[in-house]
């Protein structure tokens, strides 16, 4: 299957973009008001090493699947993978995450956070993916 033809190094500079963000958004941008929303202890895994590696893993899954998206439409733009980016972010990404605050009772401040995260890292990681796929 041709489709599954991905630019792996694409992927882990798409995988590195949205880790990178993370630690910027969470650490730096909203770390005392995100910290604040999701109440002591909510915010942190046991072990800082555990949740970087695994929110490294889940980006890399996250960019693979972009990348084989990408692939599948064609498209070879920086504008187009933003654009996938964010319409898979409307499709996959953003119902679920509200769903999920509504019944965990969480702040909107808090869903707003963490769904303009995700759709900033979807859309830089689909430009990046889009621009450099495999032609």
């Amino acid at each position: 299957m041709d489709h599954f033809r991905v630019n792996w190094i694409a992927v882990l500079i798409a995988t590195l973009i949205q880790w990178l963000l993370g630690w910027l958004w969470y650490g730096y941008v909203f770390k005392e008001r995100w910290m604040k929303l999701v109440g002591p202890g909510e915010g942190k895994p046991k072990s800082a090493w555990f949740g970087m590696v695994t929110s490294f893993i889940a980006s890399l899954i996250l960019s693979f699947i972009l990348a084989y998206i990408i692939n599948f439409t064609g498209s070879s733009r920086f504008p187009d993978g933003v654009y996938l980016g964010a319409l898979c972010w409307l499709g996959f990404m953003a119902p679920p995450m509200f769903t999920q605050h509504i019944f965990e009772r969480r702040p909107a401040t808090l869903f707003a956070i963490n769904a303009a995260y995700w759709l900033l890292a979807m859309m830089l990681a689909g430009g990046t993916l889009a621009n450099l796929h495999v032609r």
